[in-house]
Formats: C-alpha cells, structure tokens, sequence
C-alpha cells in the first residue's frame, strides 16, 4: 500500500514519482519560442500604439502573465488531482455565473463586436477559457462517478454543458465553443459509450450550428473568405490572403527573425490568432516544423499520461486536457494555413493573451500533478516511442 502524507496530501496515496521533466521541459521550450515570437510579431504595433512608442509592450505584459501562470501551474501540480472532484461543480456554477456576468451586465467588456472580457480590478478575464478548464473537470467527476448507461442519465450534466456551450457561442465565440464540443465528444467516446448515441448526437449539434451560422451574417462571410479568399482579398479575406503571403515569403529558411514585413499593419492579429503566420515568414517552414515537433512532444506526453494513470478520473482529466490543448492548436495552425475558416482560437502558449496562458499553464500543472501517480517512462527510448505512436 502506498503511504499517505499528512495535511491535503494526507487524503490522498502519496506520488509514486517526481518531476516530469518531458513535460515540462516541453513546456517551457514552447513558452520561451512563444515570447520571443510576440516580441517580434507585436513590436511594430506595440510600438504604435503606446504612448512612449515601446517595442516591448506586449512581451513584458506577455512575461508577467507567463510568470503568474508559472505559479498557478506550480500550485496545480502540488494539488493532488483527485482533490477536483470535490470541487467540479462548483468550478462548472462560477464558470456560468462569470459566462452570463459577461454578457449581461456592465463588467462585460466588448471589442470588435464580441463581449468576451469580464472587468474584475485592474485586469480584464476571459471566462471562456475558465470554461473549457471547467467543463473537463465537470466531465471527467461525472463520468467517473456516475457511470452513464442510459442516454437519460446525462440529462443533467449535458445540460450544464450546452447551456455553457449556448453562453459562450452567443459572445459570440465560435471558436472555443468548437473546442468545448469537440473535447467533450472526445471524453464521452473515450468511455467507450454505444456508437449509436454519437450517430444520433452528432448531427443533433451539426445540423442546427451549421443554421446558425448560415444566419449569421459575419460568420457565413467567414466562410465565403475561406472558400474563395483572393476573390475577397480586399475585404473579407484580407486575412487569410495576407498569411499566405507571409508563408510564401518565409519559404523554407525565411526571411529572419524580426524582419517580418506582414507585420507592419498588412496582417491583423500578427501577436495573436496570426502568430504562426509571422512564425512561417520570418523562419520559414524549419521554425514551423520545429514548432510542431515541440506540440507533438507535449500532447504525445500528454496522452501517455492518460493512458498510464491508473484511475479512472485521472485517465478522463488528462485526456480531456489535453485533448483541448491539442483541439485548439489544430484548429489555429488549420485557420492560419487556410484549412478552415477564421474562427479566432489562440495558438496556446505562443499567442499573447494572459487569460489563455495562465488556464493553458493551469492545465498543465494539472498534468503535471496526474503524471505524479501514473508509471511512466523517463528515458529518450520511451519518449521517443510516445512521439511515434501519437503520430502514426
């Protein structure tokens, strides 16, 4: 049996191992490559838009919230992750209440017609991404605890989950919503649930959101852009015209760090949604692959965890987690690439946005802890094989 710790760790087995040095140090490479990035990619626009005309406006801001993340993560992988259980319902009710705070009262800060920032002192908080954190643990707690056998058994959590899905889609944000969806039907077929519910449930959710869309009129133009973008160059795929043209220009080697030319006010969102853009033209398709090589090497890190936790909550949670982390960075690197539509999903861990770092860092101290109590594999060989298996 293993020993139990006093205080919080008391409750709980004690760790079988120590620090996961693969994951983290997946991590941090990611990190570091992403502030460097917003420091080039954001210079000219942060220079502009300062009153002292500073450069490095938006990369210390990025360092303060990578630091405060750094903390949070630090806190969540000391946290023993069994602890969640107690407290995902209450994280899933904050999570709306902070939802429905954004949207109908005056602390909902609204910028380019979408209400998406809640006012709470001197910073500005995004609850969507507190919601895609919460929906894991919400989901992970329900499928562990309450096994689902009937579709009528899930009456009640799903409907916390599509009132969370209906709140943040009305910000509107498309974008999280579909990772939300996509993360939940992920865990739900990772129970091993009867595929005739996902025949029913699939296009039970496709077909109503593609009506959606269709009648609204930004997102449907959206589409348009995506289908034919030089057709709409000067307008509505402005967007993704220019990230072409930055990928083009990069080539294999691109044109050097720091010496984007997209970045001067032809490419929106160049320290953002667009980063990977700037990534593309100003090392070329070397610091893409490079970039996607460290993704690969954390979420395959990731999924390894899951598979070698031996409870059932863990296995949900660090799937779940990682799942979403893997959704959205899909979902960037296709948008920019022109695979799919805009839908404005950050590129975790690169993008500059302090409310996406800290949860995405918040996330993975969650990881960090759950690989604690999970028999894993240490050395190059295993970690290597984790890498192959994920990519075939």
């Amino acid at each position: 049996m293993p020993k139990r710790r006093k205080g919080v760790q008391g409750k709980y087995p004690a760790p079988k191992q120590g620090i996961d040095f693969p994951l983290i140090l997946a991590t941090l490479a990611i990190l570091a490559f992403g502030l460097i990035m917003v420091l080039t990619a954001g210079s000219v626009r942060s220079f502009n838009t300062t009153s002292n005309q500073n450069s490095f406006f938006y990369v210390m801001q990025q360092l303060k919230w990578a630091i405060l993340g750094g903390g949070v993560a630090f806190l969540m992988a000391k946290l023993p992750y069994r602890i969640w259980r107690r407290f995902s319902g209450i994280v899933i009710v904050l999570s709306v209440v902070l939802l429905v705070a954004v949207l109908f009262t005056s602390a909902g800060q609204v910028a380019k017609g979408s209400a998406r920032w809640l006012k709470m002192g001197p910073v500005n908080v995004q609850p969507s991404e507190i919601a895609k954190l919460a929906v894991i643990l919400f989901l992970a707690h329900v499928l562990d605890r309450f096994p689902v056998k009937k579709l009528r058994d899930f009456v009640i959590p799903g409907a916390f989950i599509i009132l969370i899905l209906g709140l943040v889609y009305k910000q509107p944000d498309l974008g999280t919503t579909m990772v939300i969806a996509i993360t939940v039907f992920a865990m739900l077929w990772q129970t091993q649930l009867p595929t005739r519910w996902f025949l029913i449930a699939i296009p039970s959710v496709s077909i109503p959101l593609f009506y959606l869309i269709r009648h609204t009129e930004y997102q449907w133009n959206r589409i348009l852009a995506w289908m034919d973008p030089w057709k709409y160059a000067s307008d509505l795929g402005y967007q993704i015209t220019n990230a072409q043209i930055a990928f083009g220009s990069g080539g294999i080697f691109g044109v050097g760090l720091g010496h984007s030319l997209q970045k001067y006010g032809f490419l929106p969102e160049t320290y953002t949604d667009m980063i990977f853009a700037v990534i593309g033209e100003e090392l070329g398709l070397i610091g893409t692959l490079f970039l996607i090589g460290l993704f690969v090497v954390l979420y395959a890190r990731g999924f390894y965890i899951a598979r070698q936790c031996e409870d059932r909550f863990g296995r949900l949670l660090a799937f779940g987690v990682t799942t979403s982390l893997a959704v959205q960075t899909g979902m960037n690197l296709a948008v920019v690439t022109g695979v799919m539509p805009v839908t404005g999903v950050t590129l975790p861990l690169v993008s500059y946005g302090g409310s996406s770092l800290v949860i995405t860092l918040a996330e993975i101290g969650i990881l960090m802890n759950i690989s604690c109590y999970a028999r894993l594999n240490t050395d190059l060989k295993g970690i290597i094989g984790e890498v192959k298996s994920i990519s075939q």
